[in-house]
């Protein structure tokens, strides 16, 4: 079975789920999933912050495949992918946003490598430019 959170940046600059339930309604399992999806999203923003990039739109799904085919307490995780969905005005930023997202991955978001201890856990990001870049 596979649990599912995704948030997405409010423009309070707060990352908030959605497509699903509210943290209240959450078991357990998409609860660290969840947590794990906030502490990407705002590492994430730290490293574009001092990289002087701001996007215009920042999604992050966190998933994780379960070894039973019904949410038990003693179901364990196999496996986890994160979806970077990232929305940046011009070109620059994307290659800004690209890196920014390695880091957080790879590096320092320290709920990622914690879950790394538990199961494998790959990713996928799509960036996407909203503005055409200035003729020169």
């Amino acid at each position: 079975m596979i649990e599912k959170v995704t948030v997405r940046l409010t423009e309070e600059g707060k990352f908030r789920p959605i497509d699903g339930p509210d943290c209240d309604a959450m078991n357990p399992k998409e609860l660290l999933l969840y947590a794990a999806a906030q502490c990407s999203g705002r590492t994430a923003m730290l490293v574009m912050q001092k990289m002087r990039m701001q996007p215009k739109g920042l999604e992050i799904s966190y998933s994780g495949d379960l070894d039973t085919d019904e949410v038990q307490a003693e179901s364990m995780f196999r496996s986890f992918h994160v979806l970077y969905n990232v929305e940046c005005a011009t070109g620059s930023d994307q290659e800004k946003a690209s890196r920014a997202i390695g880091l957080t991955h790879e590096k320092h978001c320290g709920l990622t490598q914690m879950l790394r201890r538990i199961a494998p856990v790959s990713h996928e990001t799509a960036i996407v430019t909203t503005e055409p870049e200035a003729v020169r």
